[in-house]
């Protein structure tokens, strides 16, 4: 069992608890691709243990939002709460489905577990080898979001002994198996400090005539890229209150339900090249969940389209959790202005992934890499509360916290 070990018993505000539920299935969906990716069934069904501890976190939440509505107002309040609840249920159970494809053995193509390591996050692991930078070594000293872009999801140490509730004073230990996820350019340097041999990666082979079967894997890439991205802009959207993020998330997931069609065509297609065909019904499943995500992730932004008040609490809570969401200006004369986002490294020099670029009121999200910043243009990322100083003074700004309200406040250098 992992090391989240919150005491069910104990009484916990609905604020905490909805961080917490944030945290856990964004948690289940990095370790079920990174399951997936690996093969690895141990991972796989810890998916599982943790969708049944969050099952009684969503009934805890669920009873506090309705002892909590005591007057029609407050039931009205409440709804948003519970629209958001259940939108974390759905995430949680998307998942476990894509989990399912590992314990339940429903065959994926070996290009599908090929082309994951394309994908615009990857999931790698690494052995802590004795004397090695890590070994030893808290991971709050290593700063490995901000130094290599990659984050810790989780760490096996032992046979079943699992650690998912990594903060900055965990010690990694020699032996230590630890899950990475984010940008693939990290993976040499991560290596290096946990020394392990040196990563090579696989040679790109000869452009050949696509298959049937390419192009599904292609759209489920894509799928999975969009998925994860939508859910990504919903929280977002949430916290800054945005009405036009939120009307992005609804764009996500209507493409995400035409991806779904093609996808499926695609299958079909290949079905007549394929031996056993049985090998296809993986893709079919892991496109369902995919789509499922986006689903959920327009679920949370409903109320905001809809311009429904929502409760102060959903700001609070899913602003407390592990990511934080920045809203950051660029600067004029600022480092960032004038820099393609390439040059930027935005993702190694801060540990924050960009989530949407805005523009002369266009919204653009997954920017291209050779797109040049501009002053005016405003980014919205997520990353580890620690790199938000680090993003702002590359915009040209400084970081202020107000010592009586805790609120942060950027301002011009």
């Amino acid at each position: 069992m992992g090391r989240r070990e919150a005491a069910a018993n104990t009484p916990r505000n609905l604020r905490a608890m909805l961080a917490e539920a944030k945290d856990v299935s964004a948690l289940m969906v990095d370790l079920a691709y990174t399951s997936l990716y690996f093969g690895d069934r141990d991972m796989a069904e810890f998916v599982d243990e943790l969708r049944d501890g969050l099952d009684d976190l969503v009934h805890d939440m669920r009873a506090v939002c309705v002892l909590a509505a005591r007057s029609p107002k407050e039931a009205d309040a409440m709804a948003s709460v519970l629209r958001v609840v259940g939108a974390i249920d759905r995430i949680a159970a998307a998942a476990a489905d894509i989990s399912h494809i590992v314990t339940h053995r429903l065959g994926i193509p070996r290009p599908l577990v090929s082309d994951l390591a394309s994908a615009e996050e990857v999931s790698h692991r690494v052995r802590i080898r004795e004397s090695s930078e890590m070994d030893h070594r808290k991971l709050a000293e290593l700063e490995l979001p901000t130094e290599t872009g990659m984050s810790v999801v989780a760490v096996r140490r032992g046979e079943r002994h699992w650690i998912t509730d990594v903060d900055g004073d965990e010690i990694l230990m020699a032996g230590d198996v630890v899950f990475f996820q984010g940008l693939a350019e990290g993976i040499p340097e991560l290596r290096r400090l946990a020394g392990a041999p040196e990563w090579v990666p696989r040679p790109a082979e000869d452009p050949v005539a696509l298959t049937d079967l390419d192009r599904a894997v292609d759209v489920l890439v894509e799928m999975k890229n969009t998925s994860e991205l939508a859910v990504g802009l919903a929280y977002s959207a949430l916290v800054l209150q945005d009405a036009g993020l939120a009307a992005e998330v609804t764009s996500l997931e209507d493409r995400l339900d035409q991806m779904q069609e093609s996808l499926q065509s695609w299958v079909l297609r290949a079905a007549r090249d394929q031996a056993d065909p049985d090998t296809l019904r993986g893709l079919i499943h892991l496109s369902r969940s995919a789509e499922e995500l986006g689903d959920a992730a327009a679920q949370m932004v409903w109320l905001l389209e809809e311009g429904e008040e929502l409760h102060p609490i959903l700001a609070l809570a899913l602003g407390e959790a592990e990511e934080v969401v920045a809203r950051v200006p660029v600067a004029a004369g600022s480092q960032a202005d004038g820099r393609t986002l390439r040059d930027m490294r935005l993702e190694t020099e801060t540990g924050f992934n960009l989530l949407v670029l805005r523009r002369d009121g266009r919204a653009v999200y997954r920017p291209r890499p050779d797109l040049v910043l501009a002053a005016g243009d405003e980014l919205i990322a997520t990353g580890p509360d620690e790199g938000h100083h680090l993003l702002a003074e590359l915009c040209g700004y400084q970081l202020i916290e107000d010592e009586e309200t805790g609120r942060e406040e950027l301002v011009p250098t």
